[in-house]
């Protein structure tokens, strides 16, 4: 038995040194574009190790069979989902469905700002909704490079618009989680959350468009956009706050999308925007393949039902897939929980992170019916199999996709490697410890707690299972509204899922932009931590300015 130091070295600045090396390790090797991305994850793994074993005390055993836990945790859900997003998206490609599909869109608008909104925010959000866990960034990533979309604006655009969805995902799992660790009403905390990320559902489709065409460009289609964030905004918050937390995405993505596309049968922007590559500097734009023409001849009601076949079956499938029985019945019958020997139940969290000495399970847990990536190859062999694509050819083209995503999913691997054995360790908790020290700016530096959970742990769902009994007692410690604190733990998180990791390396290759991984990184760094910023300002006002917001509808 081993239990959790959180100051191995006696002194807190120290120690909390020591505990940064991980994760600043893994993003200055990313940034710096001078080592690939699966090398970058290696090393900061191997520095990960070292720092558990000889900082923070942990048995020699117990870090390297966390660390092998997280590489199979890596591929087992979010490599096999990219695996598979990739493996439809290169199927309509080669059917020739994706053309039909580009036509489609193109059908509602050509104008890139508007197709922005439709797949990147509203489309990414049904997604994140249905099934989470690295989704949405990687089907709009390849939808928009499809599109012609620049490999650096679909990653990036794609990552951005996946925030404020976030804290709802996959029928709400971050929000079970957290209330899994603070023992408060998932309700409650969904209703809070509800109050303070519809803020930011106006706010996101604005960003979103201005970090693409600048601030003229966004002007332009100003009621567009409004028509968007309203339509999304408002039935977050009624869902989240009278219904429930489980369908807020769903619901919220499916009314703004039906919102702005009737909205855009009697609105156009006077000027289309057709370029492709992001404002100013866009050295992606060199890298790409010279893009026909989109054909604007309309499509037939047969032609229509074709391109859309393939995404009518993903959404049914992701919709049977999210559902909690079918999830009951398929882990009754579909499962494998492996406890990983001298790991499982060895380790205990301990005071101030935990209320009490607490057992920290290690189960690798294999639902490989239930699993969304899972759902998303049934789907695609459904698809295959009604456009005519030969079982051969499928076998054939799944082998093309493994090569081509081979080297992402062991950069994958070694990221939740990192992500679990820092989490095992203490060392994350380490990191929340220092910012539990802010005094007064707590409910600021709180909810960037919740944003760094994320960064390091690629999941708000983890990032509250993490911090949100430390956000709770901490909050109670200083006065402070527990449900407010433990929401503003997820409602942080959510904007740093476009800097984390593994987010950024399913983002490349879902637009083919391999070994550019600290590009993306460097763009969408500035949104992050201004739209943290802006979350924690929020949460301060709620605490001391506005209290009346912290009253939650049972």
């Amino acid at each position: 038995m081993w239990n959790q130091v959180y100051n191995p070295f006696g002194n807190a600045a120290l120690s909390t040194v020591a505990a940064a090396v991980p994760a600043v390790t893994l993003l200055v090797l990313i940034a710096s574009n001078k080592v690939k991305a699966h090398i970058a994850a290696v090393i900061a793994l191997i520095a990960t190790n070292i720092v558990t074993i000889f900082a923070f005390t942990m048995p020699v055993g117990m870090s390297i069979r966390a660390s092998l836990l997280g590489v199979v945790v890596g591929f087992f859900p979010i490599g096999w989902i990219v695996l598979n997003v990739i493996f439809l998206y290169r199927i309509t490609v080669e059917t020739g469905r994706f053309e039909l599909l580009k036509r489609a869109i193109g059908g509602v608008t050509t104008d890139r700002r508007l197709q922005l909104l439709l797949i990147a925010f509203g489309f990414g959000a049904f997604f994140e909704g249905t099934s989470g866990f690295g989704t949405p960034v990687a089907i709009t990533g390849a939808v928009l490079l499809g599109l012609g979309f620049s490999p650096l604006a679909a990653s990036g655009l794609s990552l951005i618009a996946n925030t404020a969805p976030v804290a709802y995902g996959a029928l709400g799992a971050p929000i079970q989680g957290l209330a899994s660790v603070t023992g408060l009403d998932p309700y409650i905390l969904g209703a809070m959350i509800g109050r303070q990320l519809p803020f930011f559902s106006m706010l996101v489709p604005f960003w979103l468009i201005w970090a693409f065409a600048g601030w003229r460009g966004m002007i332009a289609i100003w009621p567009a956009i409004l028509v968007t964030a309203v339509s999304f905004a408002i039935p977050q918050f009624v869902i989240s706050n009278y219904i429930n937390p489980w369908i807020v995405d769903i619901g919220a993505s499916l009314i703004s999308m039906g919102c702005l596309i009737l909205f855009l049968e009697v609105w156009q922007p006077r000027e289309l925007w057709l370029s492709p590559a992001l404002r100013g500097k866009d050295e992606s734009i060199s890298t790409m393949k010279p893009v026909k023409p989109l054909d604007t001849k309309p499509l037939t009601q047969s032609q229509l039902w074709n391109a859309l076949l393939p995404w009518i079956i993903v959404f049914i499938v992701m919709l049977i897939w999210g559902n909690g029985s079918f999830k009951t019945w398929a882990n009754s019958i579909f499962i494998w929980n492996y406890q990983v020997p001298d790991l499982h139940n060895m380790i205990n969290k301990m005071p101030p992170v935990a209320a009490k000495p607490t057992l920290e399970g290690a189960v690798f847990s294999f639902p490989y019916l239930s699993l969304t990536g899972t759902g998303l190859l049934i789907a695609t062999l459904i698809s295959g199999a009604l456009m005519g694509v030969a079982p051969a050819k499928m076998v054939v083209e799944y082998g093309r996709t493994i090569r081509l995503c081979a080297v992402s999913l062991i950069t994958i691997s070694a990221m939740l490697a990192i992500g679990t054995l820092t989490r095992l360790s203490g060392v994350d908790a380490t990191l929340g410890l220092a910012f539990a020290t802010t005094g007064v700016l707590y409910p600021f530096f709180g909810t960037l707690l919740g944003w760094l959970g994320v960064a390091l742990t690629g999941s708000d769902t983890a990032s509250n299972v993490l911090f949100g009994n430390l956000q709770k007692i901490t909050s109670e410690q200083l006065g402070l509204s527990p449900i407010l604190m433990a929401a503003a733990n997820s409602s942080g998180g959510v904007m740093g899922k476009m800097i984390d990791a593994q987010s950024i390396v399913v983002a490349s290759t879902a637009t083919n932009w391999f070994g550019h991984e600290g590009t993306i990184l460097r763009f969408v760094f500035k949104h992050s931590i201004a739209l943290a910023c802006l979350v924690g300002g929020l949460v301060t006002l709620q605490a001391y300015v506005y209290p009346f917001t912290q009253m939650v509808l049972k």
